[in-house]
């Protein structure tokens, strides 16, 4: 950010009083202009909160509004604030959103590919259920030999077994250990 002092149109002191919050101290306006762009009077809680709110190091040095931007300087419990009107800053603005859309556009194409790998996930567990019924069907077999058939975890063989029995497609025939058996309801 470069800097000059022609950009600088305003400054205000902005205090803290512990039953009241913040307040305006004083201000200072180097143009007449100023009134327009801002109304110091107005906004002072909104940029003593905006500046010195938030975590601890996590705090702005600086906020860009459309037409002007403030740098704040804090003393104590009392926030300085330069109010700047930046000059030429529409091209560089203009570049950024550029950049932006870039962003968004690659992130949404990466998102709607995770969404298709959701799905072509969700047919694979569809087809491995299904899978399942088949193999079961006139037969038993325990829960880590189909655990083993499938390539599959503990917990996914579990919730798929869980799935299956819940919707009375699978039923439990026996228990041999820790071992479940189980086969499909015709």
């Amino acid at each position: 950010m470069r800097f000059s002092e022609t950009e600088l149109f305003g400054a205000a002191l902005i205090g803290f009083d512990m039953i009241d919050g913040p307040f305006l101290k004083w201000k200072k306006e180097y143009e007449k202009t100023s009134k327009s762009i801002v109304n110091l009077d107005d906004f002072a809680m909104n940029f003593y909160l905006a500046f010195r709110g938030g975590n601890a190091g996590k705090k702005p040095r600086a906020i860009l509004y459309d037409k002007f931007y403030i740098v704040a300087f804090p003393k104590d419990l009392e926030l300085c604030c330069l109010f700047m009107k930046p000059h030429d800053i529409e091209k560089n603005i203009s570049q950024l959103n550029k950049v932006a859309n870039r962003i968004i556009s690659e992130m949404e194409t990466s998102e709607e590919e995770e969404e298709q790998t959701d799905d072509s996930n969700e047919d694979t567990i569809e087809e491995i259920k299904r899978l399942i019924i088949n193999l079961l069907n006139g037969t038993e077999m325990s829960t880590p030999e189909l655990r083993r058939y499938f390539k599959l975890t503990a917990s996914q063989i579990w919730k798929l077994m869980s799935d299956l029995e819940s919707a009375k497609k699978t039923k439990r025939t026996g228990k041999k250990g820790r071992a479940i058996f189980w086969t499909a309801v015709n």
